[in-house]
């Protein structure tokens, strides 16, 4: 793409690991994970961790854009997309848009991208970081880090991936108000996963997304957040492996 950086793990069907605003380090042991069977794609977005963000990469759908571009380039079909936080807004902007076909599968875990009135996301910008962890975590104690202990050159960098995420997804706040409608034309098959005690995109985002999508199920993991990756780990890979299971299933039939 030149636009980003791409690390890439394992051998096997395609899959790309899309990160949300914590940063790749969020998703690097579901890569690993799934790198034991499977050609694990995992960008960097731009603006990230220091990287470049092109002048053209101004909104979740241009990005959406620059990584269906990518895959076509590369020569990939039937690619499992797998996103966390914005990262599962950005798998549900690239199947939106996907009229190549090249996606054949999506599993969004505790995504943005559309609004439930009832249940508003919180303005994560005015946040402390005691409160992103009682936010994000059910077992917020166990991931708080105070910051006066925490270096200066990785806040720089948070600090950095945090301006980034503002402007991507800033203005509409952590939505695209077109995104919702456009997804009923999505007919591959999606996995929604969704920890029980996320109070940033709470259960009813997954509810929401499991009715926008035409063939999709929601999957709640317990004692888990807004990153039940890091927090449930042998939850969220064995519902994830199950799904991948039947998709490599139906793909061999």
């Amino acid at each position: 793409m030149g636009m980003t950086s791409m690390d890439e793990i394992g051998s096997g069907p395609a899959t790309l690991v899309l990160h949300g605003g914590a940063g790749p380090f969020s998703v690097a042991t579901l890569a690993e994970h799934l790198g034991r069977t499977r050609r694990v794609l995992t960008p960097t977005h731009p603006g990230w961790n220091g990287t470049p963000r092109p002048a053209e990469i101004d909104t979740i759908a241009d990005l959406a854009a620059a990584y269906l571009r990518d895959l076509a380039e590369r020569g990939l079909r039937d690619v499992l997309v797998v996103g966390s936080s914005i990262g599962g807004w950005i798998a549900a902007e690239m199947a939106a848009q996907d009229d190549a076909g090249l996606i054949g599968g999506l599993i969004l875990i505790d995504a943005t991208g559309i609004w439930v009135d009832a249940e508003p996301i919180p303005d994560f910008f005015a946040l402390d970081a005691r409160q992103i962890a009682e936010f994000s975590y059910h077992d917020p104690d166990r991931f708080y880090q105070d910051p006066a202990t925490v270096p200066a050159a990785q806040i720089a960098v948070r600090q950095g991936n945090m301006v980034a995420l503002r402007h991507l997804a800033g203005e509409p706040y952590m939505h695209d108000p077109s995104l919702f409608d456009r997804l009923a034309a999505v007919r591959i098959p999606a996995l929604l996963l969704w920890g029980a005690s996320d109070r940033i995109v709470t259960p009813a985002y997954g509810a929401a997304y499991a009715a926008a999508f035409g063939d999709a199920r929601l999957e709640i993991i317990s004692e888990a957040g807004h990153l039940p990756q890091l927090e449930q780990p042998g939850a969220t890979f064995a519902r994830i492996d199950a799904f991948v299971g039947e998709l490599d299933q139906a793909r061999a039939r």
